[in-house]
This record gives structure tokens, C-alpha cells and sequence, in this order.
């Protein structure tokens, strides 16, 4: 049997009842009913879904959905409403009208965007890890069809006719299209291998073209100059000769106006105008849509926007879009033929606290005092806690970015043990990476020295949300450990191998911010040329491993296993050279499962320091 790939249906596209796409046809923190009477909006920081009356601008309500509230959908023309929250690993429907909960619907791992068909018989959702996506029949709350989609998926949208999926690889900046009706993937629009952090893409109504905003990062640049470059690629879904991929540089597209961390696009619904939102530099790009296959996006309009910009939406009948300003915790309403603000609507409390807050403000600024530059944030490499899934060549050799999670416990920072407190990044912020004021008024103490704790309100705001992000549970672990996992964990803490004596207590590393810090030498220095500061290493935590490749301090190691074989030269990186390879997968599976219970309790019990701030 035949397949029919995107272009073929793409054609259709001209005649086929396609016009109205503006419910659930792409990502986003944002959604509009297709009567253009309600607005729901995810709040990310505090677990709900505010819903607010567009004519009033009023929240009518707001509902608990679960942690780290990633996408929202109405559900084809009704006022039901769908989210998923990260962090739970549930999709929750809801009736906006009541806000009662009609279903929650678990999945394996990190559901992320969310879109619905119109007519309310299907959602899709992606599953970053283990990346997948899920269809679900929102009347019975059931998943009816798990779809293999690419690695750590997070973007997705319906074509106009339904009839192909796209879905958007986080770390790869790639898209890829699913056949709906099949399931099979039918084309890939590859990026390059610098490409990295696309979270959303948007499907234009009527031309063969989908539009995903990413950056590059260029880990070989030490500046903050063009080290993360931000783009909007447009994707060519139809047939043609040439690049089917055009990306399209952010920060040339307004002058040498630099821009910073693309986060999401919308189209209007009569496709003549794209919105493209930057949550590093709070700015927004309105841009005509140019039919000529060529530059495809023209600029109208730079539009200043509040703190953390992450979400636009356009009314259905495209006469305005709203703006989600996440860390104002507003929505703001503009005009969308004279560009002009017309009301704020403000969705919900702070639910961080003054003092994470600002740090997360600041966290996210690739404005002063921050960066001098507008290239880059802390959150350009760390977005909300993550790893970029990157190696950069730094001045002391290649870094692998860690995750934040757990660092609190874990102090000092860095693979080197470089920092012994966040505060010590004063010195990043002052850096050719960064190029900001600073924080501190006045002299910053040397690293691992004096303390620079106390010296700023907000570096030590900027300390404290650094500190917060918590580990979450392995999915690999929810019914408890696999009979694998469980001959793993013995071999992991038998004498022999040796892994408990670095990765040990309830963080799995024996990090400590006593001087003097506990490093090791596990032969890896000799891997990287470059390598400046070794031969000796921090000991990273293991919670999370499953999901934060690549591995080791220079990221040449892409799985675990390579890590336990590979690059395990001697047996210096524990003993595994004996194990059979039916006893490193068994290795794996255990570390694939941690954490299995939540660590704080212990690390509290057994008197380990935790960095509050």
C-alpha cells in the first residue's frame, strides 16, 4: 500500500475546509475558544489554567491541573479544555464553564504541547521523554495510539486538512511528520547539528509551510556575541527542489537589533501576519508573511513585551492576538492592525515569592545588569533547570551543561569544583561570555574565596531560584524497580565495582561544600586535548541520568552504557570491565531508575548541607 506523504496532502490544502485552525492547531501556553469567548492560560509556576472571559477580561476561574502546566487546548468547539502538566505526568480535562475536572489521563513521562482536532474527537500530545506521542480520546479520557516521534518531542501541531502531525525535536531543532492516520513518520526536516531548543511550531492555514523558532548554539564561541544565535526556520511541507528548511536569523532580521531566546510563533488566521516572541530580551517581531518562496517573512513592528515572554495568540477572527507575559503573571491584549496594547489581564498570584522570583527574572534577562549584549541568558543553556543537551569548548576545556536539579545539594558547582556558592557567578555575568554590569556594586571576591553571598540583593535572589529546582522522579521507577533494575542496584553498591564509593547517599555524589572538595581522577582527562583544569572531577549526581545525555565532564559518552564501557579505560571509573553485557544492562536500568524515591528526606535525615540561597 501506498503511503501519501505531507506534499502530496499539502496540495489538498488549497481546496480542502481548512480555514478555520485557530483552536488547538498548534503548542502553546495559549488558547482561544473557536466562539472567541474564553482565553485559557497555563501557569507554568503555580499548576493551573486560568480561564479569563474575553469580553469582560475577566478570570472567571483558575484550576489546579498539576506541576509545570506546559500546553493547554480547547477541545475542538466546546469549552472543554485540556493541559498538561509536566511535571505530573498527567493531561487534565477539564470544563472551563465550571472549571470541574472531567479526566486525568496518565502517561509514561513528560507530556509538553497539546493540540486537539476540530472536531474534539482526538487530542495529541508529545511525551518528551520517552518521546512519543499519545492520542487520546478526550470522551472516555483513554490514550488510544502511542506514536514513535523522534527524541525528546515537545513542539507539535495539525495540519489544516488533520490529515499529518508535526512534531518539533527539542535538543535537535528538527521537525518531523507523522501520518496521522497510520501513525508512521512520512518526512523530517533535519537541522544542523547546532540547532537546538525547539519547543513549538506553528502550521501556516493555507500555504505549505510551518514555522519553528530554536537557536543555535555555537559551542565553539567563548563570546557572547553570536555564541546562541536565535532563528525561526520556515519548513517547506510541499514538494520542490532546493532547501526544504530556510533558517531565517533573528537577530539580522530588524538591522543588527539582536534578539534573544525564540520561544513561540503564531500565525493569524488569515495567514498574513506571523508573531515571533523572544523570552530572553522581551521583545516581539510582527511580520507580514511573504508569499514568494523566498524570504518568506517581512518586518512590520518590534513590540517591547513584559518579563519572560513565552506564548502568543491570535483571536479567531484575527482581529487581535494576546501576549502571555509568564514571569508578570498577565496576559496583554493588542490590536492586531495597529500593533497597539488595549488592556492587561492579570491571571494569577505570584506563586514563587518575591526573592525567586527576581531570581528567575534575572535568571531568563539577556538584558543588563545581566548581558551587555542581548546574546544570551543563563537560561540559554539552563531553561528552566535543564541541560541544553550540549558540550561547549571553554577556556578550561569541553564542559558538558548539567542540569540544575538537585544542586542545592550538591555544592560546589561546575565539573572542576571552580564555585563553591551561585553567587560566584557574578564573575559569568562580568565575563566576555555574558558581558553584563553585574550585581554587585563595587569588587567581586575571587571564586572559592571570600564569600560573595550577601554582597547583592539580587545575586543572591538569582542564588536562591538557582537552588530550587527540585529532582524529579524517574519514570522508570512508578511501579518501583524492575526485576533488572534490582540486579543492577546489587551490582552497583557491590564492593567490587566500586560505584557507591564517589556516587554515594541519597544524592548519588559525594559533593560537599567543605573544603576541601572530594575530587577523582577516572581517567577521562586524557580524552580531551583541551583539558585545562583536570585530571580530577566533582562528582555529578546520578538522579535524572536517564533523561540528560550526552554524559561525562567533556559529553563524548552518548549513553550509559558508553559511560560503564567505553570511556571506562582501566577501571578507574568504577570496576565494570568484568561485567558480562546482559550485567551492564542491568547497571543502566538502575541508574535509569533514579531517583526512585524523593532524596530530600534522607539528605535531611543525614545531616548533608542544603543551599537555600
Amino acid at each position: 500500500m501506498r503511503v501519501c506523504s505531507p506534499w502530496m496532502l499539502a496540495g489538498l490544502w488549497f481546496i480542502a475546509l481548512a480555514a478555520d485552525v485557530s483552536a488547538g492547531s498548534s503548542n502553546s501556553l495559549l488558547d482561544i475558544s473557536t466562539d472567541g469567548a474564553l482565553l485559557a492560560a497555563a501557569n507554568r509556576d503555580n499548576g493551573t489554567v486560568s480561564i479569563v472571559e474575553i469580553a469582560s477580561g475577566k478570570v472567571l476561574r483558575e484550576v489546579s491541573v498539576g506541576k509545570k502546566t506546559e500546553g493547554v487546548t480547547f477541545v475542538g468547539q466546546t469549552h472543554q479544555v485540556a493541559a498538561t502538566a509536566y511535571a505530573d505526568d498527567v493531561i487534565t480535562l477539564f470544563d472551563a464553564d465550571s472549571g470541574q475536572v472531567l479526566k486525568t489521563v496518565a502517561v509514561f513521562d513528560e507530556p509538553y504541547g497539546i493540540v486537539s482536532t476540530r472536531d474534539g474527537q482526538k487530542l495529541y500530545a508529545t511525551l518528551e521523554y520517552p518521546g512519543q506521542v499519545v492520542e487520546i480520546d478526550p470522551a472516555t479520557g483513554t490514550i488510544t495510539r502511542t506514536l514513535a516521534a523522534g527524541e525528546f518531542p515537545r513542539g507539535i501541531a495539525l495540519s489544516p486538512d488533520e490529515q499529518t502531525i508535526y512534531v518539533t525535536g527539542y535538543y535537535s531543532g528538527g521537525a518531523l511528520a507523522l501520518q496521522r492516520a497510520s501513525g508512521a513518520i512520512v518526512d523530517r526536516w533535519d537541522g544542523l547539528a547546532s540547532e537546538n531548543l525547539a519547543r513549538q511550531i506553528a502550521v501556516h492555514p493555507r500555504r505549505p509551510k510551518a514555522y519553528v523558532p530554536h537557536i543555535r548554539s555555537r559551542v565553539n564561541v567563548n563570546r557572547g556575541e553570536g555564541s546562541v544565535v536565535p532563528f525561526v526556520s520556515v519548513v517547506d511541507l510541499g514538494p520542490g527542489e532546493g532547501r526544504r528548511r530556510k533558517p531565517v536569523p533573528m537577530d539580522a532580521f530588524y538591522g543588527t537589533f539582536v534578539v534573544a531566546n525564540p520561544w513561540e510563533v503564531a500565525v493569524s488566521p488569515d495567514g498574513s501576519l506571523l508573531c515571533a516572541l523572544f523570552a530572553g530580551t522581551n521583545d516581539m517581531y510582527v511580520c507580514k508573511v511573504i508569499d514568494d518562496d523566498y524570504r518568506e517573512v517581512g518586518f512590520r513592528k518590534l513590540i517591547t513585551l513584559g518579563n519572560n515572554p513565552r506564548a502568543v495568540r491570535f483571536t479567531p477572527d484575527g482581529t487581535r492576538f494576546f501576549v502571555y507575559n509568564t514571569l508578570d503573571f498577565q496576559v496583554v491584549e493588542y490590536d492586531a492592525s495597529t500593533f497597539k496594547a488595549t488592556r492587561s489581564i492579570k491571571l494569577c498570584d505570584n506563586p514563587l515569592g518575591d526573592e525567586i522570583l527576581r531570581g528567575k527574572v534575572l535568571f531568563y534577562s539577556a538584558l543588563e545588569p545581566m548581558v551587555g549584549r542581548r546574546w544570551i541568558s543563563c537560561a540559554s543553556c539552563h531553561p528552566d533547570g535543564d541541560g541544553d543537551g550540549r558540550t561547549w569548548q571553554n577556556p578550561e576545556g569541553l564542559r558538558n551543561t548539567t542540569a540544575l536539579f538537585g544542586m542545592a545539594w550538591t555544592h560546589p558547582i561546575h565539573w572542576s569544583a571552580d564555585r563553591d556558592e551561585v553567587q560566584d557567578f557574578e564573575h559569568t555575568v562580568r565575563s566576555n561570555l555574558m558581558q553584563g554590569r553585574g550585581l554587585i556594586r563595587g569588587a567581586v571576591n575571587p571564586s572559592l574565596e571570600a564569600p560573595n553571598k550577601g554582597l547583592s540583593r539580587d545575586l543572591d535572589a538569582l542564588s536562591a531560584y538557582s537552588n530550587s529546582h527540585k529532582v524529579p522522579l524517574s519514570p522508570h521507577a512508578k511501579n518501583g524497580l524492575s526485576d533488572a533494575a534490582k540486579r543492577g542496584k546489587a551490582l552497583f553498591f557491590a564492593a567490587e565495582t566500586r560505584c557507591a564509593e564517589c556516587h554515594s547517599g541519597p544524592y548519588y555524589s559525594d559533593s560537599t561544600p567543605t573544603k576541601p572538595f572530594k575530587l577523582h581522577d577516572v581517567g577521562t582527562v586524557t580524552d580531551d586535548p583541551s583539558e585545562t583544569m583536570g585530571p580530577k572531577y566533582d562528582t555529578p549526581t546520578l538522579l535524572g541520568v536517564y533523561k540528560t545525555p550526552p554524559y561525562l565532564h567533556h559529553g563524548k559518552a552518548r549513553t550509559l552504557e558508553e559511560v560503564l564501557t567505553t570511556y571506562n579505560k582501566g577501571d578507574r571509573h568504577g570496576k565494570t570491565s568484568h561485567l558480562s553485557a546482559e550485567q551492564v544492562a542491568d547497571l543502566v536500568e538502575f541508574m535509569k531508575a533514579l531517583p526512585y524515591e524523593d532524596p530530600e528526606p534522607a539528605a535531611q535525615a543525614a545531616g548533608l548541607t542544603k543551599i537555600d540561597r
